[in-house]
């Protein structure tokens, strides 16, 4: 197993510092690292420092990619001789909210999905909801105005920030019914081949966890899950484990679970 971290601008030979910690614990491992320079992929220069072992598999550990992006790395990857873990679709699939709320319905909050061409404050005020959470497909808006809002008519401003900040709206809108959340009990787990991992190895893992194992055929995500306050435990997000922060976690406990998979 090969682990791909982005390259340092600056140093394309080297992880940026974002990832030392990572890296850094990986190779303490036995495992082997390489890094990719993310800058390079559109242009088709961009290679895997130093070459991958032949027929080796390799793991993307980094920034969010857009999925054309993600496809060039594959490509990238696969034109050296190795191959990925998680394929385009499989990242898809945990990447993007829309692909995964129909397998797990019962255990999110309910979420209704628009396009931009919409009548989004109509399409809201239908809904009748006293509260919402507006995000797109991958992620919601923590500056300006916040992602929460109470009038439908909100909505414009949030999205019109989405566009400010984040540049683009990725896939689409998604607007998810508030639940009454306590946000100090939110924790991440990361499933990785079917078998769900702690930020603690003796931390007991929710039952919602492992169905959403059940559910979900992707060979590594993250699932953040928190408390509701009647004491139900809920998922708040699901994402392709390979971009996914290790909030919560020490990098030496991410690594471990690579070691008991």
């Amino acid at each position: 197993m090969i682990f791909l971290f982005p390259s340092d601008y600056f140093n394309p030979k080297k992880a940026d510092t974002a990832y030392l910690e990572q890296v850094a614990c990986m190779q303490n491992a036995g495992f082997e690292t390489r890094v990719i320079s993310l800058e390079s992929l559109g242009s088709g220069s961009s290679k895997i420092i130093p070459v991958p072992t032949p027929n080796s598999k390799v793991v993307y550990r980094g920034w969010m990619l857009t999925p054309g992006d993600y496809e060039l790395l594959v490509s990238v990857v696969e034109s050296s001789g190795a191959s990925v873990l998680t394929s385009l679709a499989e990242y898809l699939a945990t990447h993007y909210l829309i692909n995964w709320y129909g397998l797990i319905t019962d255990l999110t909050p309910e979420t209704k999905f628009y396009s931009l061409d919409d009548d989004l404050e109509n399409q809201l005020n239908q809904l009748g909801w006293n509260g919402f959470f507006i995000k797109d497909y991958v992620k919601s808006l923590k500056t300006s105005v916040g992602s929460i809002i109470n009038q439908p008519e909100q909505i414009k401003t949030v999205v019109a920030q989405m566009q400010k900040f984040r540049g683009t709206i990725e896939g689409g809108i998604c607007v998810r019914r508030i639940e009454d959340f306590v946000r100090e009990t939110e924790k991440r787990y990361f499933v990785l081949s079917g078998k769900p991992f702690a930020a603690s190895p003796d931390e007991e893992i929710p039952e919602i966890v492992f169905e959403c194992a059940k559910r979900i055929e992707s060979q590594f995500f993250s699932v953040d899950v928190v408390e509701r306050s009647d004491g139900i435990k809920r998922i708040v997000e699901i994402g392709d484990g390979q971009v996914s922060d290790i909030v919560g976690w020490t990098a030496e406990r991410f690594t471990q679970i690579w070691i008991d998979n």
